[in-house]
């Protein structure tokens, strides 16, 4: 694995951005054996908390690459309550609280989950500056990878057979060429790949609300009193609500280290504010003066509801913030990121390996635009729905008209509590209806939502869950790549077993005669690609399986 200076000057997959999204992506492609270079300007991963909501789903990723464990013990202790809390100030009045299964509780639950929580994984609420230090641990495992931090992309040309990329050391000096059949921008907000691309966001920004909508700004903080000091139950969310200040804080390691986020006024001089007024600024939402250090602060803008206007053009791609960026409700924005790169990354490998063609490139762009405008869309109303709120200052009388004002304050938050972390709709809802890798049935999709998840084999969406007999999770039975999940006995798989061989893909038939899967799924026969979407299912009787799998592996 290669970490030194000296970029390789032919690849299969430029990757540029060591966040979620290209970890991630390296993640899927050293698995299968793919050649990919990643650069990142930055010294190494994330310092600054960043996201710390990692949902069922990409928990799910995670566990098929075999490190969700490893993720789960991360963050804040395993008896750490989970839960999100509103309070006036966070020393005051507690308003509201949603209660979240702990992490040592985690596998205990999900097993007696249903309906809408049909799941191999509970969501998991850990600092991404932590998950990343493990994809980067993975990545690095794969001989296949070569990861450079403090390597910028200068640019890139798009020859059509290829895509040449020149690189140097972020500080300046010597540049490199690299030769890359695909390159992938995971570069962020500012993403020089996009730019570069002549590629537009569009939608929402500059969204002005009373939280939530406008300038913010973040201080990563060290308070190691602050348990002794709070008369609550600890949370790993802390909102407060008055007329003063606005805020939400999260824990980071359950102990003393948090990233506490506070809403600017209007005309308030984000860049007068000092270490010292960064403290005093904190302990406001405290409601008490407390010690802290001070890790690290920065201003950052709320309100934005923006997707790119292209993900992919030629053979160059982008994902993750560089595709779409979000106002941080719901923790949309990196679950978002990890998706992205668990779509293309089989797909890439498909097409480096000969395997697909332009449709399956193509797909991409198809199927995971349309997922960020929804996604955004869900936390463009979440945002609204936190912000919504008028905090006056009878929330902190002691007195007949604060209970009051009290009583209102929490039935809304407690009611917007299950909206925004209640989101199983919007964790295995996505659906791909419509792409050109995906065959219909003629069945129409369930609804679609934040709240609630219809289980459906239905083509185009995330495969059933179910825990089987023997203590296993269904997906722990599938295979890396294809499989074919064969629900009857007697189901036909000979031609669609040939049909793969012939296009050189690697299927395995994965027998489950159980009475429940077979009624849950709706099929004998159902057909699961490598990220773990319905692609086609039925009984294989008269189907014509060389044409279904050329359209479902983008060969058609």
């Amino acid at each position: 694995m290669s970490q030194t200076s000296a970029l390789p000057a032919d690849t299969d997959v430029m990757i540029v951005g060591c966040g979620p999204c290209g970890l991630m992506l390296a993640n899927e492609l050293g698995r299968r054996g793919i050649r990919a270079v990643l650069v990142d300007a930055k010294a190494g991963t994330a310092f600054n908390p960043q996201a710390n909501a990692t949902q069922a789903r990409s928990m799910e990723h995670y566990r098929r690459h075999g490190f969700g464990d490893e993720i789960r013990a991360l963050g804040m202790p395993a008896d750490f309550p989970p839960d999100i809390a509103y309070f006036t100030r966070m020393a005051g009045y507690e308003l509201a609280r949603f209660e979240m299964p702990r992490a040592k509780d985690a596998k205990d639950v999900i097993r007696g989950l249903s309906g809408s929580w049909s799941a191999a994984e509970l969501p998991h609420r850990v600092s991404q500056k932590y998950v990343e230090q493990v994809l980067l641990k993975h990545a690095r495992k794969y001989a296949a990878n070569s990861v450079h931090f403090n390597t910028r992309l200068v640019s890139f040309t798009d020859h059509g057979s290829h895509v040449e990329c020149i690189t140097e050391p972020a500080g300046g000096g010597q540049q490199t060429v690299t030769r890359a059949q695909y390159l992938v921008g995971a570069d962020g907000a500012r993403s020089t790949v996009r730019r570069a691309l002549g590629v537009n966001l569009s939608g929402e920004s500059g969204v002005q609300r009373e939280f939530m909508g406008g300038r913010m700004y973040a201080v990563y903080l060290r308070c190691p009193d602050y348990y002794s000091a709070m008369p609550h139950k600890p949370a790993w969310m802390n909102v407060t609500v008055n007329a003063q200040q606005r805020c939400f804080m999260t824990a980071i390691d359950g102990k003393e280290e948090f990233a506490y986020h506070f809403q600017l006024k209007p005309g308030q001089d984000e860049d007068a504010i000092t270490d010292e007024e960064a403290k005093r600024q904190v302990c406001i939402g405290f409601g008490v003066e407390l010690p802290m250090d001070i890790l690290s602060r920065v201003s950052w803008t709320a309100g934005y509801t923006l997707v790119a206007d292209r993900m992919r053009i030629g053979r160059v791609l982008i994902g993750g913030d560089a595709a779409h960026l979000f106002t941080p409700a719901g923790g949309m924005g990196y679950n978002t990121a990890i998706e992205d790169a668990v779509n293309m990354g089989w797909k890439l490998a498909a097409l480096v390996r000969g395997k697909a063609g332009e449709t399956l490139l193509q797909s991409y762009e198809d199927e995971r635009r349309a997922i960020a405008v929804r996604n955004t869309g869900f936390a463009r109303k979440l945002a609204d729905s936190l912000g919504g709120f008028a905090a006056t200052p009878e929330l902190e009388m002691a007195a007949p008209e604060g209970d009051k004002a009290r009583a209102v304050a929490g039935e809304y938050y407690n009611r917007h509590a299950r909206i925004e972390f209640n989101i199983p709709g919007f964790t295995f809802g996505a659906r791909y209806d419509g792409s050109p890798v995906i065959c219909p049935d003629g069945t129409a999709p369930p609804p679609d939502g934040p709240n609630i998840y219809h289980p459906t084999a239905c083509p185009g969406g995330r495969a059933p869950h179910m825990w089987l007999d023997d203590g296993r999770s269904l997906y722990d039975t599938f295979n890396l790549e294809w499989t074919l999940l064969r629900l009857r006995p007697d189901a036909e798989t000979a031609g669609f077993e040939s049909s793969f061989a012939d296009a050189g893909l690697d299927l395995q038939i994965v027998d489950h005669p159980d009475s429940r899967l077979r009624e849950l799924y709706e099929a004998d026969l159902a057909l699961v690609r490598p990220d773990q979407i319905v692609a086609w299912r039925g009984t294989g009787a008269g189907a014509d399986m060389t044409a279904i799998v050329r359209q479902v592996a983008g060969l058609a």
